[in-house]
Formats: structure tokens, C-alpha cells, sequence
């Protein structure tokens, strides 16, 4: 059998795999593409400048490591990063940086033209007509990061978000883009950028506002005529925060609108953050042109707490509120509801309340009931793992079997289902789905999800499979 690149960087990867943990590895190592293999040079292509700085600082000796295990002592590993020319040429403009102290050669150089160093600011947020208002950033400042406590589900978003603070438009995060599931803290650690940035330089202009005011805006300044000075306004920002962009999904005429401010501010240094529900890749009806914009910089995950972090969160929470509460209540309610942030400190706020307006002590007993009470009315997720092993048992076959590359027909529909399921009753990216379930890439998640709904409008043995499966997995 022929040693090819695919080959030395799949066995790089089961390696890797084995030595570090699954979210590194899904961030980290998945978007990788293996290349080209020359002597005992294997060539790899990373998303953005970033991708390599990242490994090279991290991860460079379990890289090491791989590769003389499949190269020899001489192994060597090239950086090939890829990204698009904003200026519309379709040539992409590739960087080729190869591995451990050695320079980057360039193949190709784009002169970005500096204009509008100090043109009159036309501003949306102020009555038409006046002249020289200072730009309200529309931040709050009791989002900060002092309060948004570090821990290993936000860790690499909170340490993007401190580089961007210090250095806005300076770093590789641009755009910084945060994604996660409902109150996970995007719109917290969105506005602790800003913040922190209005803290260290005041003189730049940051503006936060939402995705569905950001349209809002744009359609008025259609109906006035008057587009051409919403764009010119939003170029002026030196900080862009843009809260919830998957709002923009289906809406083409702000898209496009979106997608000149986004070059623009991007070409001049200016920084751009973006928070959204969704992974890049899993975004629905946005062009292809900005979700590769998207892609630019930085995609970072916001995940649930684990149990010491939201330990954390309500001691910080009832310490900032100068409120005393005995550690085993905490931990109990720290325990119990697990799903996001915001359902934990509004169960602490309930708790408070409740002990306050029926003058309870606050003791175990009360905080069953609160707990009990946010617990049934939030639906539990259940686990892609959970749900591989229901359908496996419903076809009467193993897990190894649905994830199997068979090609047979009843487990190519186990699988399907399974993805299809996953996607409806997690929070999981197309992509985290596909690389449990058989290690198959979005794509094909997205296929299964599509065959899923197809067949079930026409076949009853298939649709009866559906209403089975919902049956048990219904939680």
C-alpha cells in the first residue's frame, strides 16, 4: 500500500486523538486538510494565520511526535493557509508558512488603500441633521469581563476576546466570531470586548447592536434613499459588534449590504466581532461569500458549564449581589441545572425571592422546589450517544455497525436517522454530529437530514420508523 498524505496525517490524527481532549481536537485538528507529501514533508492546509500561530504555540510537540512516528527523525510539517482576496479577484491568496523558525513566503501581497481618514460621521442613533454627536457604543457596561468567569467551556472565546480587547483589529481574530446554544454568555462576552476595548482606547468608535436592528436600520435607510449614508456610516466604525448575525439568514439585500461594510472595516484594520447560534458551517440562506468571511478569523464555541463553573458563576453571582448562601444549596443548584447560564441565575434570583416574600430560610427543602421547578419546564437534551445507541437498539444492531462504512441500505438508514435525530434533539453542529456518528463530515449529516424528510413524505414504513423513534426519544 502506497503512503500517501491522507494516509500519514489520518495516522498523525488517531494519535493525536488518543492524547488530547475531544473539543481540542474537534477545534483544532479537524479543520485541518492534508495535502501534499514530499520526501518527509507533509504539507497541510489550516483555515487562517491564526489555525498555524495556535498550533505551532500549543501543539507543536504532539505534532512532532506524530509525524516521526510516520516520517522518521527528518519529518517536517508545512503550513499552508488559504484565504480569499476581498477585492473580488478569484485567484485566492495563499500564505505557505513552513513549520518551526522559518520565514513566510508570501506568493502574493494585497495593498490595502487607507480613505476616509476624517469624513463627516453620519450617525443612525442621532436626529438626521446634527452634526459631530459622539457615537453611542449601545454597550452595558455591567457586561465585563470580570464577571465572565473563565472556565473550560469558554476558555479559548475569553482568552480570543482579551487579545482582540488589547489589540483590536491587530490580531488574527478578525472577525472574532463567538457562537454557542441560548444563554451561554455570546452577548456577555461580546459586550466585555467592547467594553474593555472603550476602556483602553477611548478615542475608537465601538458600536454593539443586533443583527435584527442592524436590518431594521438598512430598510429605513431604503425607503428614505438614503443607503449609500447608512454604508458610509458604518465604514467610519473602528469596532464593529454585531450580536446574533444568523438573524441575517435569508434577508439577501442586508447581506449584501452587510457584505461591503464587512470588507471595508476588515481591509482598513478595523475590528469586527460577531456572536451567532450557530456554527459558520451550519448556518442556513447566508451567501457563501460572507459565511467565507466568516471564516476569516476566529470561530470560537461557548459551551455549557461544567459542574465547577457554574459553582463559579453563582458564588460570583450572590458575591456581586451581597448575598450569603451556604455551599451545599449552591452546589445543589449547580448540580441540578445543568443546560446554560442564564436558566442558573435566574433558579439563585427565584431562590432569593421565594425566601424573601414568604420569609423561608433558604435550606434544601426550597431549593428542591425551585430547582424542580426550572427543571421541568426546561426540555432535557439528550446525547448523540444516547440517541446512536436507542436507533441501534431499535434496528437490532450494534453502534459499531450503524457507524460502520457499510454501504447497506437498512444501516445507511440507521445512520441517517440517527444524524437526523441528533440534529433535531441537540444543540450539536452538523459537523460535531457527523465526526460522532461514523466520522462523516457535515455534508453528509446534512444529506441525512434531507433523505430523512424525503423519505417520510413518501414511504409509510419509513415515516413509521420516524414516529417510533420519536416516541422513545421523547424526553
Amino acid at each position: 500500500m502506497s503512503i500517501t498524505a491522507q494516509s500519514v496525517w489520518n495516522n498523525c490524527l488517531n494519535f493525536i486523538q488518543d492524547n488530547i481532549q475531544p473539543q481540542a481536537y474537534k477545534t483544532w485538528f479537524e479543520p485541518i486538510v492534508a495535502v501534499k507529501l514530499s520526501d518527509n514533508a507533509l504539507s497541510v492546509q489550516v483555515p487562517s494565520k491564526f489555525f498555524y500561530e495556535w498550533l505551532e504555540e500549543h501543539y507543536v510537540k504532539i505534532l512532532k511526535v506524530a509525524l516521526r512516528k510516520e516520517l522518521g527523525e527528518n519529518a517536517k510539517l508545512v503550513y499552508i493557509i488559504k484565504m480569499e482576496n476581498t477585492y473580488g479577484n478569484k485567484q485566492p491568496f495563499t500564505e505557505r508558512i513552513p513549520s518551526s523558525n522559518r520565514s513566510a513566503v508570501k506568493s502574493q501581497d494585497i495593498d490595502v488603500p487607507l480613505n476616509n481618514k476624517n469624513p463627516q460621521l453620519r450617525n443612525p442613533f442621532v436626529i438626521p441633521g446634527i452634526r459631530n454627536v459622539k457615537i453611542d457604543s449601545q454597550l452595558n457596561p455591567n457586561y465585563n469581563f470580570e464577571n465572565f468567569l473563565e472556565g473550560d467551556s469558554n476558555r479559548l472565546a475569553r482568552s480570543a476576546g482579551l487579545a482582540v480587547s488589547a489589540k483590536p483589529g491587530g490580531t488574527s481574530f478578525n472577525p472574532l466570531l463567538i457562537f454557542g446554544g441560548v444563554g451561554l454568555g455570546k452577548t456577555h462576552l461580546a459586550h466585555a470586548i467592547g467594553v474593555d476595548i472603550k476602556d483602553k482606547y477611548p478615542e475608537k468608535t465601538v458600536l454593539y447592536i443586533s443583527a435584527e436592528k442592524f436590518t431594521q436600520q438598512y430598510i429605513d435607510s431604503v425607503k428614505k434613499n438614503n443607503r449609500n449614508d447608512f454604508i458610509h456610516f458604518y465604514q467610519l466604525i473602528d469596532v464593529l459588534v454585531i450580536d446574533d448575525v444568523q438573524f441575517l439568514s435569508g434577508k439577501s439585500g442586508t447581506q449584501d449590504v452587510f457584505f461591503h461594510i464587512f470588507n471595508h472595516l476588515h481591509q482598513n484594520g478595523k475590528q469586527v466581532i460577531l456572536t451567532s447560534d450557530k456554527a459558520p458551517v451550519d448556518m442556513q440562506d447566508i451567501e457563501q461569500r460572507l459565511l467565507s468571511r466568516f471564516k476569516w478569523g476566529l470561530s470560537a464555541e461557548l459551551q455549557t458549564p461544567d459542574f465547577e463553573t457554574r459553582v463559579s458563576i453563582l458564588k460570583n453571582k450572590l458575591y456581586r449581589d451581597g448575598v450569603e448562601m451556604p455551599d451545599d444549596i449552591i452546589e445543589y443548584v449547580a448540580k441540578h441545572i445543568k443546560s446554560n447560564i442564564r436558566e442558573l441565575e435566574g433558579a439563585i434570583i427565584s431562590l432569593i425571592a421565594q425566601s424573601s416574600f414568604n420569609k423561608k430560610e433558604i435550606n434544601i427543602e426550597l431549593a428542591k422546589q425551585v430547582v424542580e421547578k426550572f427543571v421541568k419546564n426546561t426540555k432535557r437534551e439528550v446525547s448523540i450517544d444516547y440517541i446512536q445507541k436507542i436507533v441501534s437498539d431499535y434496528f437490532q444492531m450494534d453502534v459499531d455497525t450503524l457507524q460502520s462504512k457499510t454501504r447497506k441500505r437498512h444501516i445507511v438508514q440507521a445512520r441517517q436517522l440517527a444524524m437526523f435525530f441528533a440534529k433535531k434533539l441537540t444543540k450539536a453542529s452538523l459537523a460535531s454530529i457527523g465526526s460522532q456518528i461514523g466520522k462523516r463530515d457535515h455534508a453528509t449529516v446534512l444529506h441525512a437530514c434531507k433523505t430523512v424528510d424525503n423519505l417520510s413524505a413518501t414511504d409509510k414504513q419509513f415515516k413509521k420508523y420516524v414516529e417510533d423513534l420519536t416516541k422513545k426519544l421523547s424526553v
